[in-house]
């Protein structure tokens, strides 16, 4: 692997752990939709990193597409809400990593997430002057391959990785044509990887000491 430079983040059980904020919206909002049904941790959290359309298909599969953008609107509605809350726990060393990391790398987040969230969450984890640019499934529907080369291309990038706590992540990062970086402490698992890390710290220590 030749040595990166950039640096490109998966947002989600990479950055921080969210599940407790993302229960309580999708809790929040299904109450607000007027839909009878609660879910848990372990409802979503083999969800996390999948594509808005997929999460509805299997979460709210029994209701029409309209009435799954609907609930979806009520349950992000209440997601922004809990991070500008302080909502979400940050991963030890995180914002520390960030920082020093932005001293070598142009630094960027790719999520599937909601148009508007990557904003909320650099400004809840005070890291928004680190990141170079984000791009997120809300903005075009897009997975993330795609807008790994949107930024790509935007920027000029010639040897980025992405990191990612998935195997979700790392087949999007094989689409996309370049590294993986795999960070275990997140919601998933995968034993293809270019590069293995237990913390945010130790990720941290390796590609500053590059």
């Amino acid at each position: 692997m030749e040595k990166p430079d950039s640096i490109i983040f998966d947002m989600d059980g990479t950055l921080w752990d969210p599940m407790d904020l993302y229960v309580a919206a999708w809790n929040n909002g299904l109450k607000a939709a007027g839909v009878d049904k609660s879910m848990t941790k372990e409802d979503l959290q083999p969800l996390m990193g999948m594509e808005g359309k997929k999460v509805l298909e299997i979460t709210l599969g029994e209701f029409s597409e309209d009435k799954q953008a609907a609930v979806y609107e009520k349950i992000n509605e209440q997601r922004k809400l809990l991070i500008e809350q302080g909502g979400g726990t940050p991963f030890e060393g995180m914002k520390e990593g960030i920082q020093q990391m932005a001293e070598k790398y142009k630094l960027f987040i790719v999520s599937n997430c909601p148009e508007g969230l990557l904003d909320l969450f650099t400004k809840r984890t005070e890291i928004s002057g680190y990141i170079t640019d984000v791009m997120e499934y809300g903005m075009n529907n897009m997975p993330k391959h795609h807008n790994i080369r949107i930024l790509m291309e935007r920027h000029g990038l010639k040897n980025p990785v992405y990191v990612g706590d998935t195997d979700g992540d790392r087949l999007q990062s094989e689409k996309a044509g370049i590294p993986f970086v795999f960070i275990s402490c997140g919601f998933g698992s995968t034993d293809k990887f270019h590069l293995k890390f237990d913390d945010f710290k130790s990720l941290t220590s390796h590609f500053t000491g590059l």
